[in-house]
């Protein structure tokens, strides 16, 4: 039995240690052991192994009869790596955070760094957040991957093409979004987005109905810190009857979707994707609703002048309407 390739015997390599190199280095030794019988004809050696002219000649200049280790791969490894320059006490403070705020990546966590007076770039957090990672200290929690769903409803009447909301209030996007958290648990809750400031509002029942959407109007009116002017909806049973006559009542303009849209609804179902994500996966909760609602209260809270949005050029919506509000009335998140 033979290596690959015409070399000598199996005995013959065992006989001279080659036992103790890798596959890469039995195959290295026989090409120096082909180019001596062949009287050093290198090129014969590379057509004959289907190698280059520079790598024999790199592994030619390399190897030494003597110490068949010579063969062997070499370390890649840089001689002098980047070093940390970071103190321990700010990656304490990056795994405090990260711990608090499991779904925040790194350019989230820069700008809370900032706000404490830190300067830090996105990029180091990442590289500090990567560094606990690979020594075991951050452990990402298990995700729960809730199952979340909407029913769509028949077609009532649409927002007019030509209604651009200008400013804070001029259309909230208004959704349900269901839960079963745990088996033969049911939970609603309803999900409310302004469009410009992507203030959030929420509030969790065991059912959706016209009755309980139209209490969750009053909730949104009284904690927006801005006045509210007109709401778009999906067809749900729970946005027709009590809640519409509602909104007539109100003086506020109510935009129904056309059935099998939710994309013209995006605002409000990209809110539904975050508070899935980043509180209901992550938080611990018997799910009692009182209690859920007190929690959801709170985060509401982070969500809104804690939480950097992307959308908004990582400022929190708070920051955005104090920015292009300076005189508001002030939100109603606790």
């Amino acid at each position: 039995m033979q290596i690959k390739g015409r070399g000598w015997p199996r005995s013959r390599y065992l006989e001279r240690g080659a036992v103790e190199l890798s596959h890469g280095g039995r195959l290295r030794l026989q090409w120096m052991d082909y180019y001596r019988q062949h009287g050093g004809n290198a090129g014969l050696t590379c057509r004959h192994f289907g190698i280059s002219r520079q790598t024999f000649y790199r592994w030619k200049g390399r190897y030494d009869p003597g110490d068949l280790a010579s063969l062997e791969a070499r370390s890649h490894r840089p001689h002098h790596r980047r070093q940390p320059t970071w103190t321990a006490e700010l990656a304490e403070r990056v795994l405090g955070l990260r711990r608090q705020y499991p779904c925040w990546g790194k350019d989230k966590l820069a700008v809370l760094l900032h706000r404490e007076g830190r300067s830090v770039s996105a990029s180091m957090v990442g590289r500090i957040l990567s560094r606990l990672k690979g020594r075991g200290v951050l452990i990402e929690p298990p995700a729960r991957h809730l199952k979340a769903r909407r029913r769509p409803r028949p077609y009532a009447r649409r927002k007019p093409r030509d209604y651009r909301p200008q400013a804070p209030g001029d259309l909230v996007e208004v959704d349900t979004l269901e839960l079963h958290p745990l088996p033969g648990v049911t939970l609603k809750q309803f999900t409310a987005r302004d469009v410009v400031s992507r203030w959030d509002v929420l509030e969790a029942h065991t059912r959706a109905t016209a009755t309980l959407a139209t209490g969750f109007l009053d909730t949104l009116i009284r904690r927006l810190p801005f006045p509210l002017r007109a709401l778009q909806v999906d067809g749900g049973s729970e946005f027709a009857a009590q809640f519409e006559d509602a909104c007539r009542e109100r003086g506020l303009e109510l935009f129904v979707l056309p059935p099998r849209s939710p994309k013209l609804n995006g605002h409000v179902e990209r809110a539904n994707r975050t508070h899935t994500e980043e509180f209901y996966e992550i938080t611990p909760s018997t799910f009692e609703l009182a209690a859920l609602n007190r929690e959801l209260r709170a985060w509401e809270h982070t969500y809104n002048t804690v939480r950097p949005h992307q959308a908004l050029g990582y400022l929190t919506p708070a920051e955005f309407l104090a920015q292009s509000q300076p005189q508001r009335k002030e939100p109603m998140c606790h």
